[in-house]
Parts: structure tokens; C-alpha cells; sequence
């Protein structure tokens, strides 16, 4: 299927790509040959029903885990074949993630969540916490600095895992139903957020089944049964 945004700057670009799953009793086919180009600084709504293929298409993106056939080319090289320690690499380098259920880790105060990152880059320890109480004062969270993940909100434990995954800069950011668990209120400041980094040039895949966040992209890709079966460009009238 052809892309709708054509542009020499291209961030993503996947060929047939397929996944499948074995167990001793059936096969189930997740992904059946999906074809799709992200340019750099699109925002990019990924939909569909329960069960269609979106997060396993996001978690391949991510490089969590491998396809059966098929490519993906992210940054004009072909990372499907690269070995974990590479995948990895790329991963911490280049791509954010922001799951619905935030996967803060319980034992770490809200810097230390935010700093892992930039620690797992060795970034040093004073950069660090530069960066991070940064970022902090910019999500107006600094206040809870010292705080765990069960003392907050859910709109303030959201805040944290973007703060987490933004800290690095990195160029793709992966959202997987990002205000699935918030109300409406935190679920907009939510969006907001991810719409003013796609302003400053960040890339975002966001899995969603709602079309009222899905509004805030400029593409939305539909999957039905592992396959795209449309694309549509979007209003920009959440983006002002």
C-alpha cells in the first residue's frame, strides 16, 4: 500500500512484514504483511479492533522482538537481522517508549525512573542530573521528585514515563494506548505533550483505539486482522 506523506527524510520504512505465533495446539498470524513508511516528524495513529496486530506491529518497531518475514529499515538500515546487542543499542540511542500502563519501576523514586536511561548511555552523573531536574521543571513534576510511582496520580505517574522516555531525545517514540488508564482531563494534558514534541521534530507511532486521540495525529493507519487494510490523513485541529 502506498504511503500517503512521501518525503527524502525517511525515518521507518517496513516491507511485508509478518509475525506468527506457535504453541503445540494452533499458529496465530498477528501480522500478515504489513507495508509501511513513517518520514521524520510525523505523527502517526496506528488503529483497530482488539487483536488486530497494533502492538505487536509497535513492539516490532521497537525492536522488542523479532518478525517471521519481512523488513524494517529505521534510519536507511535494515535492523531486523542485527543482533540483540545492536537492536538494543538503537533502542536506548533512538527510540522512547510509553506504555498504558506506565511500567514505572516500584523501587525507584520519580528522578531515578526519569535518570535510568542517560545510566544505562553512562552519561555522568552530574549531566544527569542536569537533564533530568530539567525536564522535570519543563513537565511541572519537579515537585515530586523524590516521590515513588505508587505516591502519584496516574496522570502524574504518565508524566514520569514520558518524561523517561523523551530524556534521552530520541527520534522515534513508540506510545502504546497512552491515556488508556487516565481520565479525560490527564488524557488531554497527555496528548498535549506528545503534540508539542512532535512540534519540536520528535516522531510518534501512537496506538489508540480512541479517535478522539487519534484526531491529534496527522496520519491514521486502520489494521484489521494483521493487515492495513486503509490509511487516512487527518485534521489538524487538536494540533493548534
Amino acid at each position: 500500500m502506498p504511503c500517503i506523506f512521501l518525503s527524502q527524510n525517511m525515518l521507518l520504512k517496513i516491507d511485508n512484514l509478518k509475525k506468527h505465533y506457535t504453541t503445540e495446539e494452533v499458529e496465530t498470524l498477528a501480522l500478515n504483511g504489513v507495508t509501511l513508511q513513517v518520514t521524520e516528524g510525523e505523527f502517526v495513529a496506528i488503529m483497530g479492533p482488539s487483536g488486530c496486530g497494533k502492538s505487536t506491529l509497535l513492539n516490532l518497531i521497537g525492536l522488542l522482538d523479532t518478525p517471521s518475514a519481512g523488513s524494517i529499515h529505521f534510519l536507511e538500515k535494515e535492523v531486523t537481522r542485527t543482533s540483540e546487542k545492536k537492536r538494543a543499542e538503537i533502542r536506548k540511542r533512538n527510540i522512547g517508549f510509553i506504555f498504558q500502563s506506565f511500567n514505572l519501576i516500584d523501587e525507584l523514586t520519580v528522578f531515578e525512573n526519569i535518570e535510568l536511561p542517560l545510566a544505562y548511555l553512562k552519561i555522568s552523573s552530574k549531566q544527569r542530573k542536569r537533564q533530568v531536574e530539567a525536564l522535570m521543571e519543563q513537565l511541572r513534576i519537579k515537585h515530586r521528585r523524590d516521590h515513588f510511582p505508587q505516591q502519584l496520580s496516574g496522570g502524574q505517574q504518565q508524566k514520569v514515563a514520558i518524561a523517561r522516555a523523551i530524556i534521552t531525545n530520541p527520534k522515534l517514540i513508540l506510545a502504546d494506548e497512552p491515556t488508556g488508564n487516565l481520565d479525560s482531563k490527564n488524557g488531554e494534558d497527555v496528548m498535549y505533550l506528545l503534540t508539542q514534541l512532535n512540534k519540536q521534530g520528535t516522531t510518534i507511532l501512537m496506538v489508540t483505539h480512541s479517535t478522539y486521540d487519534a484526531a491529534y495525529a496527522q496520519r491514521a493507519v486502520y489494521l484489521l486482522d494483521g493487515t492495513i487494510v486503509s490509511e487516512q490523513a487527518l485534521t489538524q485541529s487538536k494540533r493548534s
